[in-house]
């Protein structure tokens, strides 16, 4: 049976954070699209790989709220690049728009999340 404390073959446990993971990754010149990223472990995915110095495209359906995100990211990682950009993963229509707008930005899709 696996124990949570037990570290696996990766060295990493079930209880191991995404910061633990990923130290000593240098994410910088890459860039990341991640869904739902205005709440839960989307906003935990966002604020690591920022942390990482990826440039992370967050695609948030309520915009408000992805504002606040970005600003809490960028409060406690200064030099973090965080874009928030709306995607209704529902809506083809919004999809379409999130595509078009991503596309026109001139930016590299490395990592999509």
């Amino acid at each position: 049976m696996w124990f949570f404390s037990k570290n696996g073959p990766s060295g990493f446990s079930a209880s191991s954070t995404a910061e633990e993971v990923t130290q000593g990754t240098d994410g910088t010149g890459l860039t990341a699209i991640v869904t739902g990223a205005s709440s839960g472990i989307g906003t935990e995915t966002a604020r690591v790989l920022a942390l990482r110095g990826v440039h992370v495209v967050m695609g948030v359906r309520n915009m408000a709220t992805g504002r606040e995100v970005k600003e809490a990211i960028i409060k406690e990682i200064p030099t973090a690049k965080v874009d928030a950009m709306e995607l209704n993963l529902s809506s083809m229509a919004s999809v379409r728009k999130f595509a078009e707008e991503f596309k026109s930005s001139g930016l590299p899709l490395n990592l999509l999340m």
